[in-house]
């Protein structure tokens, strides 16, 4: 099968060394944000499409027999345009399933809708402020001169910036214990991030620490077509390995 992976997370670079693994021919699409992004078995291809038509002609010039969106949560237009063009297509899509965050008994949680409501809400809750909504997010939080921020991110933010920052470089998975650390040596007193889902040290680092979190909610996903389907990862190489069979 050739197999378009819409990747740039761990799920997308495990799940096209499992398809490589299974003879299919897999190209990962990857945002290009990050300049040294880590690259997928298969092969890779970096940046944007175009937009829908440019991503119908892709498909159609490639011969692409499925499409699967193993992108973050959070890419919202990517997840968008691969919706339109596969069913103009009709190309199967199928979405790799990646379940949000549930709070649990003794965390404190302030949901908002987007990076600008995380914003109006830390003042009341803090002033030493961890965000954790990655690099392209910072500006939101620019006009909060009371505020004192640690950002992390897998490169330095390239945007507008709050006065009072300070950037932690680094790339996860990250553990709780390393995750306390930092927090408590920083005297953190507020937690932002994204509901991205997967490994989530950092909240149970906040729970043990008492610190309230600030949960930005994921956009709304795009509706799913006739031909469409949600799994998880092995879910996902098994509906492929049916498709190939009734491939003509």
């Amino acid at each position: 099968m050739r197999v378009l992976l819409l990747g740039g997370t761990a799920d997308a670079r495990r799940l096209a060394g499992l398809l490589v693994h299974e003879g299919h021919h897999v190209v990962s699409s990857l945002a290009g944000r990050t300049r040294e992004p880590l690259l997928p078995a298969g092969e890779v291809r970096i940046g944007g499409f175009g937009g829908v038509e440019g991503l119908i002609a892709y498909l159609r010039g490639e011969r692409i027999d499925v499409l699967v969106d193993a992108t973050h949560p959070f890419a919202a237009t990517m997840s968008e345009h691969a919706a339109v063009a596969c069913a103009g297509l009709g190309v199967p899509r199928m979405v790799v399933d990646r379940p949000g965050w549930t709070a649990s008994p003794g965390d404190v949680w302030h949901r908002v809708a987007s990076l600008g409501e995380a914003a109006a809400v830390i003042p009341r809750l803090g002033r030493r402020v961890f965000l954790t909504t990655g690099r392209q997010g910072i500006a939101a939080f620019a006009e909060l001169d009371e505020c004192w921020f640690l950002a992390r991110s897998v490169e330095p933010p390239d945007a507008v910036a709050p006065k009072r920052l300070d950037v932690v470089l680094d790339r996860g998975p990250f553990t709780v214990d390393g995750e306390r650390r930092l927090m408590a040596g920083h005297r953190i007193d507020v937690l932002v991030t994204k509901d991205s889902g997967g490994p989530d040290a950092k909240l149970v680092a906040a729970r043990e620490l008492g610190i309230p979190v600030v949960m930005v909610n994921r956009p709304p996903a795009p509706p799913l077509g006739p031909l469409d389907r949600v799994a998880g990862v092995h879910a996902v190489t098994r509906a492929i390995a049916e498709a190939e069979t009734r491939h003509p």
